[in-house]
Parts: structure tokens; sequence; C-alpha cells
């Protein structure tokens, strides 16, 4: 199968295609002017958040605290550095790792903030089962397609928190998404809301959020929450292992970012193999290739997972694959599935206790299946 002779993207990854010189569309900046475009309306929206005076209402921002790093680092700077009133927004998803649910109340117990618990388990359910159980997507495909069921469950809880800031009149939502995560997100209110519409339809839609997202379509866009990015300010020098240092250091951190991970990321790897033949996260590994590649004395990374610069991504993508295929179908000897995991997580820079929490959630991936009703073919 051809891939990028650069990156490692195989001319069958949604969105890519490979010039003679068997160079993608990435590696050739073709997505360039649409990022750069996202880029400066995300700039403008954050400066014009620091600039902005005490909102009218009790809060300045939603923010939006998931118990990752990202978010645990950037939420414990907006009380301690910032002069913004925060109401911290956590959405109860019921895949949530325990390890993020861990670094949640360490920062509850430290952190001064005012917390809101959020939750809606049988919608959220619904609309995951809906996803997954679809018919197979027609290809090519479009970029980011092989991570629908991700961004789906994504966008449900940022739509939640944009219902909850827009009912109490917050002005500004904060999304600690990482500076490679912001580029390809959309940051827009009302297209969040078009582009879940389109996805999914009217009356799924309507009753997932019982008719309320259409209020936002047609309300005049001074009463619309912005959405604003915080690490878009720290973009040039963001650098997770220092993020991951200076929590621990306070006590706010307790894991790595493969412990806190959501229960269905074994699923989210068979989805992106099944339909897509990659890894789900090889978008992201394959940037870290090319961003290494082009200057092999600069080993920045811009995303939450640290790839390390010895990888063999296209074995361990195949090794990958190989085995989420045979887990989800029922075959294989389990000890032989687990031992395969471990190797290849510690390979992507996982320690050895991180790799076999990893691994056992992948050997589980059947029955969290079967509880969810998703279908595994």
């Amino acid at each position: 199968m051809s891939r990028c002779r650069i990156c490692s993207l195989k001319a069958t990854h949604p969105g890519v295609v490979l010039d003679d010189q068997e160079v993608c569309n990435l590696c050739n900046l073709d997505f360039a002017e649409d990022l750069l475009t996202n880029y400066r309306y995300t700039s403008e929206v954050f400066t014009e958040f620091e600039q902005a005076p005490p909102a009218a209402g009790e809060y300045d921002c939603l923010f939006m605290y998931s118990g990752g790093k990202d978010s645990t680092y950037m939420l414990d700077k907006f009380v301690g550095e910032y002069d913004k009133r925060v109401l911290a927004f956590t959405f109860d998803v019921p895949f949530e790792s325990v390890h993020a649910a861990q670094n949640i109340a360490l920062a509850r117990e430290k952190i001064p903030a005012t917390f809101v618990l959020d939750a809606d388990d049988d919608n959220i359910k619904l609309m995951m089962r809906e996803v997954f159980n679809r018919p197979a997507p027609k290809k090519p495909g479009a970029y980011l397609d092989e991570k629908l069921p991700c961004v789906s469950c994504r966008t449900f809880f940022v739509l939640r928190a944009i219902l909850m800031a827009y009912r109490r009149k917050i002005p500004y939502i904060a999304l600690c998404a990482d500076p490679q995560q912001i580029l390809t997100m959309e940051s827009n209110v009302r297209e969040i809301v078009r582009g879940f519409y389109k996805t999914f339809g009217e009356r799924l839609t309507d009753t997932l959020f019982g008719g309320e997202l259409e209020e936002l379509l047609f309300d005049e866009d001074e009463n619309l929450p912005k959405i604003v990015f915080p690490f878009i300010a720290m973009r040039h020098d963001y650098d997770p292992d220092r993020i991951v240092a200076e929590l621990r250091e306070k006590g706010l951190y307790q894991s790595s970012p493969m412990e806190t991970h959501c229960t269905l990321f074994p699923l989210l790897n068979y989805y992106s193999f099944r339909n897509w033949d990659c890894m789900f996260y090889k978008l992201n590994a394959a940037s870290h290739v090319r961003s290494v590649k082009r200057n092999a004395d600069f080993d920045r990374n811009t995303f939450s997972i640290k790839f390390p610069r010895s990888l063999d991504l296209a074995d361990v993508e195949e090794r990958l694959g190989d085995v989420v295929l045979a887990i989800a179908a029922g075959e294989g000897d389990r000890a032989e599935h687990e031992a395969t995991l471990v190797d290849l997580f510690q390979r992507m820079d996982a320690s050895e206790d991180a790799a076999r929490f990893v691994a056992q959630s992948f050997l589980d991936m059947r029955s969290v299946a079967a509880d969810l009703g998703i279908r595994l073919s």
C-alpha cells in the first residue's frame, strides 16, 4: 500500500492524497490556508477575552474541565494568575477513565474554583451507539472522518457547555485543546450547532438536546457565548512533559496522558481500523514524524501524547491493527494480545504500568461494546 514517504500516512487515509513524488497533501501544506484562517480567528477571540472587562453576570467564563493534564494546568492558571471569575464545568462522561476522575478530585481539593458537574448518560450513549453502528462510510472520506466517534462525543458535551453558558449569560467558554487540536476544531458556536445537525439529522439532534439547540441558530450574535482556546497564547512553547512535571510538583496530577484516556479508546481504534485501516492517533503521530524529519535537531511536540523519535510508525500501526481487530472478533490468545499491546504502548513512550493499564482496556473492548449496544463485526 502506498504511503507518504515523509510522514507515513497511507493513501487510503481520509482526506489524504499523495502526489507523484509520494508526498501527501498535509506534508505539502495544502491545508495551510484553512488552518491559518482558523488560527487567526481563535487568536483574535482569545485577545478579546484577555482584554474584556468583568462580565455583567456572576462569571467571566465557563471553563471546560476534563481532568486531563491540559485542562488541569490551565484551570490552575486561570484561578491563580488570571483575573477571571471562572465556573469550572465538568461533563460526567460515562466513559471516563478512573485516572481522569482521580485528577478531578485532586483539583477540587486544591484549586479554589467553583465547580459544576453535568451529566446525560442516556443521550450520549444513544449518540455513540448511532455512530458506531452506522454502515461503513463511503470512501475516500474527508479529513478527520476516522475520528468521528471521538469528535461526536466531544461535540456533545461542548454543546452542553454552550447551552449552560447561554442560559447563565456567561460570555466566554474556555476549551483547553492542545495547540495541534486547536487548528482542527470549530470555534464558532453557530457552526458547531449546524455541524451537529448535519451529522445527526434534525430528529436525533432534537431528541438529544430537547430541541434547545435551534434557539442558538436564530438568536443574535451578541447573546451567544464565544469559545476561547487558552493554549493559543502559549502555542510556541507548549511542552506536555513540562506541564505534567509542574502539575505533579503541585500534587495536581498522578497519571500519564495514556491513563487519562476514556474507556472508549480501544473502540475508537477499532472504528478507525475497521473503516479506514489506520490507528486512531495516526494523524498526530504522522505530524510528529513530519516535524522531526523537517528539523532533526528540534523535537517539539504540540500534541498531548508524545511520540519518541525512534518509533517505527508503520510497524506499530500494522501490529496494533491486527490485535485490535482480533480482539473485536473474539479471536486469538488473551495473554499474547496483552503482551503485544504492552510492547506497542511502551514503544510509544508509555511506562510499563501505563502500558498495562491501557492494554487491559483493549482486552475489555468486547464487554464495553456489549454494555453500550455497539456491534462488533
